[in-house]
């Protein structure tokens, strides 16, 4: 009866969705593997639980009209899907890139659910973004985008409602034009967007926080069978804030960051990747990877055009720990096949949904450790919710508190999932322990508020 149930939803959901393989794919995943729960209480089934959490609440779909720097009128989509409000106000990010549509918003919003009600913290799941690109772009015209994009958007949400932060292309410039005209529309001076800068209502921390969080993760995990990141040689995709974060607090923990990569190409640094030059070329002069191996010539760089077929050459980088951090569906079963063959251990996701179903089950299938991203890379929002608190009170807590309590956050995290994974019989298996954990409570919340 299950396994027809979860197929007959599955069914369902491509049929009214077409076209929307990434949120297939994240559904699937989830209904999967909540069957030992499924299997067990029949609760979910009486109450349409299932039917129920694969539709959002609401979906916005918008037009963008903007002005570029020529004087054109330019007109791009805005999204926001506001999936589940079951254990709080919707919380998730804004996604700005050209291959954004209502597809990926809607998985990474389905994710957020889940990802969301792990951290412990009373939000619910959302997503949103628009298929604008700001690479390339200048700051006036990304600043008129973001304003002619809350021009719309500020009807949805608020502090109490519909909080949104930032996602890839949407970073501390973004959310500052971002608030400021949701201020100048709204006249109020609220928490409704988090990742605000320090001096203006934001967290200290909440740049590191995905990053660190990753991190701390990762090291729970080791730690649970008697290992550690110490001396750890570990490649992290991406060289965003989550990237950058992660190899600053793997530089802490004494582990070795080797490798990291951008749209162009990957960095492999050998003696380890230098954080201060990583920022300097990424956060300060915003370049391409390639001005890294020019301040350090014993990095080799390894354009696009040159990577394996059907894979990503910093998954061939020998490492002990992989942080797949950048995007989705970016490490495939030939990437999974050379980490295995080059002993990595773990494989700790810092990206939404990054690692493809044929990779994960050929990992799980040669005994490498697997953190699914829904549990660690969680602790972003996590830090968008302690900022939604200070903003609340009306403080600001110091970088060391924030600290404390992301990486608190994250140790509860770890051992929610682990606990709920031996409790269903898949010990090892976070995958089926943060789904099952997310997916309680959400759904416990859902069956006492009614059919609503």
């Amino acid at each position: 009866m299950v396994d027809e149930r979860v197929e007959y939803i599955l069914n369902d959901i491509k049929m009214c969705s077409p076209g929307q393989t990434e949120f297939y794919q994240a559904a699937q995943e989830v209904l999967e593997s909540i069957k030992p729960l499924l299997e067990c209480e029949s609760k979910y089934f009486d109450n349409n639980i299932l039917e129920r959490i694969v539709v959002p609440e609401r979906t916005v779909i918008f037009r963008v009209n903007w002005l570029n720097d020529a004087n054109k009128v330019e007109t791009k989509l805005g999204y926001r899907v506001q999936f589940n409000s079951a254990i709080g106000p919707y919380k998730g990010g804004l996604r700005f890139h050209p291959t954004v549509n209502l597809g990926t918003v809607k998985f990474l919003g389905f994710e957020q659910i889940f990802k969301n009600a792990l951290t412990g913290l009373q939000i619910g799941g959302a997503k949103g973004g628009s298929n604008f690109d700001p690479k390339g772009k200048s700051d006036g015209e990304i600043m008129r985008f973001c304003q002619a994009f809350m021009s719309e958007l500020y009807k949805h949400i608020g502090y109490n409602h519909d909080v949104p932060a930032g996602d890839i292309g949407v970073g501390a410039r973004e959310i500052g034009y971002l608030f400021g005209q949701y201020k100048k529309i709204t006249g109020e001076f609220n928490g409704a967007l988090t990742g605000k800068g320090v001096e203006w209502g934001g967290s200290l921390a909440r740049k590191e926080a995905t990053g660190y969080g990753s991190v701390y993760f990762a090291q729970e995990h080791l730690e649970s069978y008697g290992n550690s990141l110490e001396g750890k040689v570990c490649t992290v995709s991406g060289s965003g804030n989550v990237a950058i974060y992660t190899i600053e607090q793997l530089l802490h923990m004494g582990a070795k960051p080797v490798a990291c990569s951008d749209s162009q190409g990957t960095i492999y640094h050998a003696a380890g990747i230098d954080i201060a030059s990583l920022k300097a070329v990424k956060e300060i002069n915003r370049e391409s990877l390639k001005s890294y191996a020019k301040i350090h010539p014993d990095a080799k760089y390894i354009d696009v055009a040159h990577y394996p077929k059907g894979g990503h050459a910093i998954w061939h980088i020998p490492c002990d720990v992989a942080f797949p951090s950048a995007t989705q569906n970016e490490l495939t079963l030939v990437d999974a096949k050379e980490l295995v063959k080059n002993g990595c251990i773990l494989v700790n996701e810092g990206a939404n949904m990054p690692t493809t179903p044929d990779a994960i089950e050929y990992l799980l299938e040669n005994g490498v450790y697997f953190s699914p991203a829904k549990a660690a890379n969680a602790g972003g929002v996590a830090t968008s919710q302690l900022e939604m608190s200070q903003n609340a009170s009306m403080s600001q807590w110091n970088f060391e508190t924030v600290n404390i309590k992301l990486h608190q956050i994250m140790k509860d995290i770890y051992k929610r999932v682990s606990d709920t994974a031996k409790e269903y019989n898949s010990e090892g298996n976070l995958i089926v322990g943060a789904n099952i954990a997310g997916f309680k409570k959400v759904a416990k919340s859902m069956i006492e508020q009614g059919a609503v």
